[in-house]
């Protein structure tokens, strides 16, 4: 596996190489956005991890260049920063993962084995429920002969939810599955996005496919 660490600080970086090249993983090292941006483009990675605080390029910058030139190699991020918005902030511009900065390397390495197994699978073909249709390969949504565009991580939940319809996925199953993220403090974050799938899936069509199951957490089903 063939990994692009993305950061500026030479013992973080180091210590990062260090420890992947012992668990048997190829690490290549860029220390600016734009040397990130250039060997990620040029070459095909299982996984970047990339720094959000660089120079020349910040990190969001970088990974939406990535995701418009049509490279979905899973990023997670790594940033001092925590709060909800920069979270979102960051999934949004199209990572799959976060991590905040300080971090005990197992926890590094659990996210590391959880995005390579995610990015390794073969998605097979396109999934429809009710007039949604989704392509894994093309990585497009189409809610009737309308075609719906996701951030990353809308899509990647929408995408659990098609593969699970009509059954009640919690807060914590979504969160391990989509974020692989365990903890109670993020499901806030859970919430924000099925909100932003509703006013993209939902908002304009006769009938709602995505509802809340109080207490409980969401399910993809037809209204009866």
């Amino acid at each position: 596996m063939h990994i692009l660490v993305v950061e500026d600080e030479k013992k973080v970086a180091s210590f990062i190489k260090r420890g992947l090249e012992e668990e048997k993983y190829t690490v290549d090292l860029a220390a600016d956005g734009e040397e990130g941006l250039a060997m990620g483009t040029a070459k095909p990675y299982d996984l970047i991890l990339m720094d959000l605080m660089l120079p020349k390029m910040d990190g969001l910058t970088v990974i939406r260049e990535l995701r418009q030139k049509g490279i979905h190699t899973p990023v997670l991020c790594l940033t001092a920063k925590d709060t909800v918005d920069d979270i979102v902030s960051g999934l949004d511009s199209g990572s799959d993962d976060y991590l905040t900065k300080p971090f005990a390397f197992a926890e590094l390495l659990a996210r590391v084995r959880a995005l390579v197994r995610r990015g390794s699978k073969d998605r097979g073909a396109e999934i429809h429920f009710a007039d949604l249709r989704l392509d894994p390969v093309a990585h497009k949504v189409w809610r009737g002969s309308r075609e719906v565009e996701l951030t990353a991580k809308e899509y990647a939940l929408l995408e659990y939810l098609m593969r699970n319809p009509n059954q009640v996925l919690t807060r914590t199953m979504i969160a391990e599955h989509v974020w692989d993220y365990t903890f109670d403090s993020f499901t806030n974050i859970i919430d924000v996005y099925v909100n932003y799938l509703r006013k993209k899936i939902d908002k304009d069509f006769d009938k709602r496919l995505i509802h809340t199951v109080r207490g409980v957490g969401y399910v993809l089903k037809e209204e009866e």
